[in-house]
């Protein structure tokens, strides 16, 4: 019996190994791409990444009505003032992570778990666009009520709503804001300007409720790039794939993919042509 424990955790420590390789293997394939695109990176410190990224932060509170003294904290803590390799490589400014619907390349990294898959944006301000859309489902829904310039509450809500764990996290934003007088990026709306922006952000996070699950649970990969054995637009059904591998592969739904095919179930055998192309 033991015999047979050993030889698993011999094999489950190899596979493991194998998969660090592979992500070691993808990063260095980021990191390399990232450098060709800019062979002199910036080094930051946290007054000049203020002044690089103060103007999408405004834009960001006037499109959504997220203080930009809170978006400019989280970036300063989040990426450590633009210098952690995932704002440096993955121009990811917030940590955000994989999800089934990312169509965009990943970076691994211990985060939660060994290797946690997160997003590589083309540009930092992909990433401040996307923390915006990431604050905007139910869980976070109550500080969208709030004036865009009450970082206080804003910081003290995100804390509440679960977007960190520690339990100072609220401190952390504010003593940021105060120290660096972020506040001052902020601005006040009439009362007529905020109901028609409540109005607005509202109902872009009642349209996303539905498909919360996808579009904010983490996976542990990216879903693939569609693999290389296409005939046109046909895919051959390999040995272990399902309608749902499939779907991922190519960005599609399963009843896109049974819809595109005539098919009256989700069972597929090895060696048929699907067709993957809308």
């Amino acid at each position: 019996m033991r015999y047979y424990v050993f030889i698993f955790c011999l094999a489950v420590a190899f596979l493991s190994s194998c998969k660090t390789r592979q992500y070691s293997r993808n990063n260095k394939q980021i990191e390399k791409e990232a450098q060709k695109q800019n062979p002199n990176p910036v080094s930051y410190t946290t007054l000049t990444y203020i002044d690089a990224f103060k103007g999408v932060a405004i834009e960001e509170m006037n499109r959504y009505g997220i203080p930009a003294s809170i978006t400019l904290a989280q970036g300063i803590l989040e990426s450590g003032s633009g210098a952690s390799d995932l704002a440096k490589y993955a121009n990811n400014h917030f940590g955000i992570k994989c999800t089934s619907d990312w169509k965009g390349k990943a970076y691994y990294k211990d985060d939660d778990q060994k290797d946690d898959c997160f997003r590589v944006y083309k540009d930092p301000r992909e990433s401040y666009r996307d923390h915006s859309e990431f604050l905007k489902r139910k869980r976070y829904s109550a500080l969208f009520e709030l004036d865009k310039n009450d970082y206080k509450n804003w910081a003290i809500g995100l804390k509440n709503a679960g977007y960190a764990t520690n339990p100072k996290y609220p401190d952390l934003l504010i003593n940021l804001i105060e120290k660096y007088q972020l506040y001052l990026y902020d601005s006040p709306e009439s009362e007529r300007e905020k109901l028609a922006r409540e109005d607005r952000v509202f109902k872009e996070i009642n349209a996303n409720i539905p498909n919360e699950k996808k579009l904010f649970t983490p996976v542990n990969v990216a879903p693939k790039d569609p693999p290389s054995n296409l005939d046109g637009k046909y895919y051959t059904v390999q040995q272990g794939d399902t309608l749902y591998k499939i779907s991922q592969m190519f960005k599609l739904s399963v009843d896109d993919l049974k819809s595109l095919n005539q098919l009256p179930d989700n069972n597929i055998k090895i060696g048929q042509k699907l067709i993957v192309v809308k």
